[in-house]
């Protein structure tokens, strides 16, 4: 379990009944290179069918936060994320696309899914 997933928030589905998306873009995530100490940059949008529960913003503007000084690979640091999001929401479906801006003029974009079983 993250050490960071205690900052998620949620609040309760209002129409728990439906299937519906709720698209979720933030477009100013860092992290650090785990090889070279430099901050990666990227733009995250989490796409995903409600259960039970919806994630609170400000708690998952908090929760990315924590990730601007975390020495993380993008395959780690999406997927971290994703099983963070899962264990506390519990969603029908969820997917992270986590778009990450050029280095070396190559760019990178990682996309993960859950599906409920």
């Amino acid at each position: 379990m993250s050490s960071f997933r205690e900052t998620l928030e949620t609040f309760p589905n209002p129409q728990s009944g439906r299937d519906y998306q709720i698209e979720i873009v933030c477009p100013e995530f860092t992290s650090v290179c785990p090889k070279t100490g430099q901050p990666d940059f990227g733009v995250l949008t989490f796409t995903y069918t409600p259960e039970e529960k919806c994630v609170e913003l400000k708690s998952l503007k908090l929760y990315l936060q924590q990730y601007r000084n975390e020495g993380i690979f993008y395959e780690a640091v999406t997927n971290r994320i994703l099983d963070d999001l899962v264990g506390v929401l519990a969603p029908r479906w969820l997917q992270l696309a986590a778009r990450f801006t050029p280095r070396g003029g190559i760019t990178t974009t990682v996309t993960v899914e859950h599906r409920a079983e």
